[in-house]
């Protein structure tokens, strides 16, 4: 009876996971079908068909023809690509800085009002983006970066997600690694480099990969405070196309997940402890 019980569940679950897998794995394969075929099968979902809708799972006629035209073709793809490369990767490099260091802070000193500070920490880290948009819209003009990278850049870098998840990390470090160091003649920024960082890594990681995901796949923001074409995201690529560049929506939407989903894979087991952690009360 318990066997059945399992073999249920594990049913239940490899058809939960299918299902959705399904539509990555067929976007994937759509990405090889070319602009006739893809206008057969979905054409009338854009209003150019009079034919039902047929969905297609594998190609009939594969071809690379939209790998093609967008990775030699499309100067405007490259662009977008390596100014989402320039935004998100300046963004983890100053987390990696400031929010390590507001972390270790946090979790290593008693100091006045820092329960208040850390739970207005938390309250900016749940507040979604519409909230803080027109304030951020002000601040931003003031400074004059608006229509820049660092419109994108400077907010992210002072993002207070990752400090919350760094923090339970190098709080979890037993003292008496800090008091042994300490007897060996370590100061704070010894012990910071060298217990809290090699220590907190699974923290960092996570806490870095997380925001790698939301940065990448961002457009609100850039939307709001980016208005040259030339310094969009690779996010606001896709809905730039046209119906009749359909088959270059697929590939770009398969280009676009590969970074994902590699920092995803690669640190998936620093994943796991970062989102255990961020269910721990202090």
């Amino acid at each position: 009876m318990r066997r059945r019980k399992y073999l249920l569940v594990y049913a239940v679950l490899i058809l939960a996971g299918f299902v959705m897998v399904l539509p990555v794995l067929m976007m994937a394969c759509n990405s090889f079908m070319g602009p006739q075929e893809l206008k057969e099968a979905y054409g009338a979902v854009l209003g150019e068909g009079r034919e039902n809708l047929s969905a297609r799972f594998l190609p009939v006629y594969p071809t690379l023809r939209p790998y093609v035209e967008l990775l030699l073709d499309s100067p405007d793809f490259f662009v977008m690509f390596w100014n989402s490369v320039k935004q998100v990767f300046s963004i983890l490099i100053g987390q990696t800085a400031v929010g390590t260091m507001a972390a270790w802070a946090f979790a290593r000193y008693e100091f006045r009002g820092r329960k208040p500070l850390f739970i207005m920490y938390m309250i900016l880290m749940i507040m979604p983006f519409q909230v803080t948009m027109v304030s951020s819209y002000l601040v931003l003009s003031k400074l004059a970066l608006l229509d820049t990278h660092l419109a994108l850049i400077l907010p992210g870098i002072f993002s207070t997600f990752p400090v919350f998840i760094m923090e339970k990390f190098f709080r979890s470090i037993p003292k008496e690694v800090f008091e042994a160091a300490q007897v060996d003649g370590a100061g704070e920024l010894a012990s910071f480099l060298m217990i809290g960082i090699p220590l907190g890594s699974p923290g960092i990681v996570s806490a870095l990969i997380l925001n790698f995901l939301e940065y990448w796949n961002a457009m609100e923001a850039p939307m709001t405070f980016l208005k040259t074409k030339s310094k969009l995201p690779l996010s606001l690529y896709l809905p730039e196309i046209t119906t009749d560049q359909m088959s270059a929506s697929f590939v770009a939407s398969v280009v676009m997940m590969i970074p994902a989903v590699l920092g995803f894979l690669w640190g998936r087991e620093y994943l796991q402890k970062g989102i255990e952690a961020s269910g721990l009360k202090e």
